[in-house]
């Protein structure tokens, strides 16, 4: 209901016109797990994968449509013992120009499949994003911003309707298999939570400010539970922690950069 939101689903001049949220790139990625299913070798319980990291690089404004030519590859592969973490790179490009949006790296977790690598070495070939965004810390200063929104208790039923259509997120007896009480909010719906409550507290609405984003997830959210995302300045860059609040427990931590200040600020 905030008029500076309206853009993104509503403009007089039709749907071309509508803007895009820099978080609306994650899902350029929901068709991949289906192809890591086939991956030979990989042999894991998809009721039993978390998402571990997300990292998100914008480099130009994201159209609200078009036809998007993804280019995947594996960038690392971590032997956990009990476990196993892939990393995927995703380069996003407009199909009919060539050029490139932004770049994702998703860290996946999969429960139960590790116990592959005999190696005292790790098997893996990671890239990491810049120094910059990979570390922080969470200050022990008052926030410069808090912002709170409650997720509805149909948050993930209506998040499912973007293309991610893992049961655990809508299906009891899977959340159930994977070890919750009841399904759960999809990792990247709350990082959509953050960013966009840093668009409104420190970009005042203008979604272009963000570079990039990076977000770890530390606990599940179940959807109904309320959000409170807290802020630090630090140049360019927006530390924050979201909260769930009704457990007073961190849910996702990270850093935003932006590309200019706001005016107001």
């Amino acid at each position: 209901m905030d008029d500076k939101e309206l853009k993104y689903v509503y403009h007089q001049d039709g749907q071309q016109s509508i803007e895009v949220l820099p978080t609306f790139a994650s899902l350029f990625s929901v068709a991949l797990l289906p192809l890591i299913e086939q991956m030979p070798g990989l042999v894991f319980d998809p009721r039993l994968l978390l998402h571990g990291q997300q990292y998100i690089e914008i480099y130009k404004s994201l159209p609200s449509n078009g036809c998007i030519l993804n280019k995947a590859t594996i960038s690392g592969l971590h032997d956990k013992g009990k476990s196993a973490v892939l990393e995927v790179e995703i380069s996003s490009y407009e199909k009919e120009s060539g050029v490139l949006l932004c770049m994702q790296r998703m860290a996946l977790y999969f429960r139960g499949a590790g116990g592959f690598s005999k190696s005292s070495q790790p098997y893996s070939f990671t890239k990491y994003p810049s120094s910059q965004t990979s570390t922080y810390k969470i200050p022990k200063s008052q926030p410069f911003a808090v912002f709170e929104e409650r997720t509805h208790p149909s948050q993930a039923l209506l998040y499912r309707l973007s293309g991610d259509y893992n049961p655990l997120h809508s299906d009891p007896r899977v959340a159930e298999v994977a070890g919750f009480s009841r399904p759960i909010l999809h990792g990247l719906c709350t990082l959509g939570f953050a960013v966009r409550a840093i668009i409104n507290s420190i970009c005042r609405g203008d979604q272009n400010m963000i570079r990039n984003i990076t977000g770890r997830f530390l606990l599940h959210v179940y959807p109904g539970e309320t959000l409170i995302t807290e802020m630090w300045v630090e140049g360019l860059r927006v530390v924050y922690q979201l909260k769930v609040k009704e457990r007073n427990k961190a849910a996702l931590s990270g850093v935003v950069t932006l590309n200019r200040f706001a005016s107001s600020l």
